[in-house]
C-alpha cells in the first residue's frame, strides 16, 4: 500500500507526520526519520482498528484497484 505522508516541523522543532487519506492518523518525531518510522506504526495501528470495526462478511467484500 502506498500513502502520501505530509510532514512539517512545528514551533517546538518536532516533525509532525500526517496521512491525509486516513483521518486522525498522525505521529511525530524529533527527526524526520523518526517521524517517518513512527507514522508507519501509526498507519498499522489505524488500519487494525478500522478493520476490527468492520462487521462485514468475507463474501460481501470486493477488492478494487485504482
Amino acid at each position: 500500500m502506498k500513502l502520501h505522508v505530509h510532514i512539517e516541523q512545528d514551533e517546538a522543532g518536532y516533525f509532525v507526520a500526517e496521512i491525509p487519506a486516513l483521518p486522525g492518523c498522525l505521529s511525530q518525531g524529533k527527526t524526520k526519520e523518526e517521524a517517518i518510522e513512527n507514522i508507519r506504526e501509526a498507519i498499522q495501528g489505524w488500519l487494525e482498528v478500522m478493520e476490527s470495526k468492520q462487521g462485514y462478511l468475507e463474501e460481501e467484500l470486493l477488492e478494487v484497484v485504482v
